[in-house]
């Protein structure tokens, strides 16, 4: 049977291996899918060997998605934009490599919270590998602005002027800046935390008048609890929302990427909202 996996270190705690193989279930059949730990200084060996035998597909997640980008002989447009890959398959005696990340973010955004984008003034907070992933699909729904602030501000600067040349920015990109947490202002409709501060209760200083009066906040970690993030946010009136969605929906653009049909996401997403984070 065809085996599947995601590569980590650590992965013990990876959701992954649930949410594919209930995926698998909604058509009545089961899926091989695996946590891999694969050694800090060996992941390239570990996804030869994966793919030697009988590997199908593979998810990939930190800290080896930068790596996976750099082994993939093809890479999606998003893929480049975000330049890691957390989605990988073989074809043609070729790896291929995708990012479903942004995907994932936009359909649990727009689609599940019914939150729109398109027309919107957008904040991304942070300027790591996290938000690089989701820039692409971002833009290609179409936002009136968007603004990236990041404690280093040469690295949002630097995201922003990348965003810029994108693909999916179009032929007339709207007004993309970057800049550091000091310099923010002005109002925004959505406000999107890329930044991983919120797990360990700590937050950037920010101004509290950046949400406007029906403004939403979302944050791409996920919790148990609310994150000091979304706590800042619903003091200021926000509409707020953690990240669990974004997983089984990145997770669901991998699975329609190697089978070739799209699962249903909402009692995926129900199911593991009703158990410990």
């Amino acid at each position: 049977m065809a085996r599947y996996a995601v590569f980590g270190n650590p992965i013990a705690h990876s959701k992954s291996p649930q949410i594919h193989q209930a995926f698998a279930a909604q058509r009545g059949g089961e899926l091989v899918y695996e946590r891999i730990a694969a050694p800090l200084d060996g992941f390239a060996d570990a996804v030869a060997d994966f793919f030697a035998q009988d590997g199908a597909g593979a998810n990939v997640t930190v800290p080896f998605k930068e790596q996976a980008f750099a082994l993939c002989a093809v890479r999606t447009d998003r893929a480049e934009l975000a330049g890691a890959v957390n989605t990988l398959w073989q074809q043609d005696g070729q790896l291929h490599g995708d990012n479903t990340d942004g995907a994932g973010l936009l359909a649990d955004i727009r689609d599940n919270l019914g939150w729109p984008v398109a027309g919107r003034r957008v904040l991304i907070l942070g300027a790591g590998g996290a938000v690089r992933g989701v820039l692409g699909p971002l833009l290609a729904e179409g936002p009136a602005s968007l603004v990236i602030a990041n404690r280093t501000a040469a690295k949002a600067e630097t995201l922003a002027a990348l965003a810029k040349k994108s693909k999916t920015a179009g032929s007339t990109p709207p007004p993309i800046h970057g800049c550091g947490y000091d310099l923010l202002q002005g109002e925004f409709d959505l406000v999107i935390n890329g930044t991983s501060a919120g797990l360990s209760g700590a937050m950037p200083d920010l101004p509290g008048t950046l949400l406007t009066a029906a403004g939403q906040a979302y944050d791409m970690v996920y919790g148990s609890e609310p994150t000091v993030f979304m706590r800042w946010a619903a003091e200021r009136g926000a509409a707020t929302a953690d990240g669990l969605g974004m997983l089984v929906e990145q997770a669901a653009e991998a699975f329609a990427r190697w089978h070739g049909w799209r699962p249903t996401t909402a009692p995926v997403i129900t199911t593991l909202r009703q158990e410990p984070a």
